[in-house]
């Protein structure tokens, strides 16, 4: 199983810059641990500072190495072209596969950016194909949503893009079969949900006559050296509703107890596992950054 991280762009209490310095140590720590994946989310006309991913990236590069990297797009919320070449140039400032994780937004997202997001399905998939023609080096006509005239981008990737999209209900499970590289399960799955969940990616796959691709999920994370340490410093999140997030899905414990855990989610089928900190302190997200290198040993004995 590979472990990568989604690195949190939302810090509502301290300074901007002092916030991107944390997200680019996090990316640091990271890279120390011998994680995986380097991922960044998508949000847009927020409240609070969330740093967008595209100018992120280009920072965070710089210490993460030459290993698979990529963001979430919510792509109705995004120009097609425009985000092809933002993709086309990220890729060509490491070495690593770039990974675009996408999923569809919500209303007040569109809203805020002048989308009509009762066409959002349309959206989603029309902008997936538009860009997976562009970075082929295609010349692209659309009229539906865009009206492109020969629209083309320049640099291209050096190699693929795989496209991991997130889904939830059933048909959208299937949509990631048909159209994805892989799928990308909710971090709200609790152990029962997600186990029924790759069951439907894995029988979509089988019903597309596609081969299972990349099964991941996002698990957000607080290791701590002992479980009681652990549930200690997760208290206050968990008492005020962390995120919405059922308190099973969550990872929270010991190195054994989270390898444990990750290991039930290996014996479901998932390949990949994407972590994101639920700390708000800078010190303990570090910390459990850095025994991610620990419960990557445990689960490779």
């Amino acid at each position: 199983m590979k472990i990568g991280i989604s690195v949190s762009s939302s810090y509502p209490d301290i300074a901007p810059n002092l916030a991107v310095n944390w997200m680019v140590a996090r990316t640091r720590a990271a890279n120390a641990a011998g994680l995986d994946h380097l991922f960044v989310g998508d949000h847009h006309s927020t409240k609070t500072p969330y740093f967008q991913n595209n100018v992120m990236l280009g920072r965070m590069l710089a210490e993460w190495g030459d290993k698979p990297f990529g963001a979430l797009y919510l792509l109705p919320l995004w120009h097609p072209v425009l985000l092809a070449e933002q993709v086309g140039t990220l890729a060509a400032l490491a070495k690593g596969r770039f990974i675009m994780q996408c999923g569809l937004g919500d209303a007040r997202q569109g809203a805020a950016l002048g989308v009509d997001m009762s066409r959002q399905v349309g959206l989603f998939v029309a902008a997936l194909k538009v860009m997976q023609a562009l970075w082929r080096g295609e010349t692209v006509d659309e009229s539906t949503y865009w009206q492109l005239q020969r629209a083309r981008i320049s640099p291209l990737p050096s190699e693929p893009v795989e496209v991991w999209i997130g889904a939830l209900v059933a048909p959208a499970i299937a949509r990631a079969a048909t159209l994805g590289d892989g799928w990308l399960a909710a971090p709200s799955l609790t152990p029962a949900q997600s186990a029924t969940a790759i069951r439907q990616y894995q029988d979509a796959c089988a019903g597309a006559s596609k081969a299972i691709g990349a099964a991941a999920i996002r698990r957000d994370i607080l290791i701590s050296e002992t479980s009681q340490a652990a549930k200690r410093a997760a208290a206050p999140y968990l008492a005020a509703g962390y995120r919405g997030i059922p308190e099973e899905a969550l990872l929270v414990g010991s190195v054994a107890e989270v390898a444990d855990r990750l290991g039930q989610l290996q014996q479901q089928g998932y390949t990949e596992v994407i972590v994101r900190n639920m700390s708000a302190d800078q010190m303990e997200s570090l910390k459990t950054i850095e025994r991610l290198s620990e419960v990557k040993a445990a689960l490779q004995r």
